[in-house]
């Protein structure tokens, strides 16, 4: 749809605020390549100077990263998030760690206390989709689809601010969960995360939360 200049906003705000809603609402997903400035002229219907400039500035606020040669890259799904990226790209890995743990076993908690019957098919459906990722020898799949599981046990626990929280972290841990995983998965390496839905389908707190807090453990390289 072609954006229209006749509004008081800028039109380079415009633009901006459209690409920032296609990243937030997920239709680009975090780590996808977004259109290339051509194909984004041809479906905003502006200048090729006015795109951009839109994308730089999101860039600039840390939701799109520009790679020469390769193309523009979500990044992060929010300002913060991206701000978040950036604060933490070098945080001491175990410091990140213990900050998953703390995150991901109160998350589950929570979850054993509030899921209902949607919150565990999706867990369930999520679950697979993490054990097929493995299977399919791909990390960065992989990497997306363990996000995917964690953020719906986050979801789990109906708490609106520790699930805006874990998601402005995304980044962060999925950087670190790169690390741990390698350019390579190793059979011998997959940690199981069924007994963490198990725990939470029980409704069993301390146990969901143990579970999260070992898959961590587990998850580190050489462990």
């Amino acid at each position: 749809m072609a954006l229209s200049s006749a509004r008081r906003t800028p039109l380079s705000d415009q633009v901006i605020a459209q690409l920032r809603a296609q990243i937030t609402s997920g239709e680009w997903p975090v780590g996808s390549r977004i259109p290339t400035e051509t194909e984004l002229v041809g479906q905003l219907g502006v200048a090729r100077n006015t795109v951009r400039e839109a994308v730089r500035a999101l860039a600039h606020n840390g939701l799109l990263d520009i790679r020469q040669g390769s193309g523009t890259y979500v990044l992060a799904t929010s300002e913060l998030a991206g701000v978040m990226h950036r604060r933490f790209a070098e945080a001491d890995p175990a410091g990140v760690a213990e900050l998953r743990e703390t995150l991901e076993a109160s998350a589950a908690a929570l979850a054993a206390r509030r899921r209902t019957a949607r919150d565990l098919e999706l867990m369930t459906v999520a679950l697979e989709r993490r054990e097929e990722a493995w299977r399919s020898g791909d990390p960065e799949a992989f990497v997306q689809a363990d996000a995917a599981f964690h953020q719906a046990v986050v979801a789990a626990a109906h708490n609106e601010v520790l699930a805006a929280l874990y998601a402005d972290l995304g980044e962060v841990l999925r950087a670190h969960l790169r690390q741990d995983v390698g350019p390579v998965l190793s059979a011998d390496r997959y940690v199981g995360h069924s007994g963490i839905v198990d725990a939470v389908r029980r409704g069993d707190p301390e146990a969901a939360s143990a579970e999260a807090a070992d898959a961590i453990g587990k998850c580190r390289v050489g462990t």
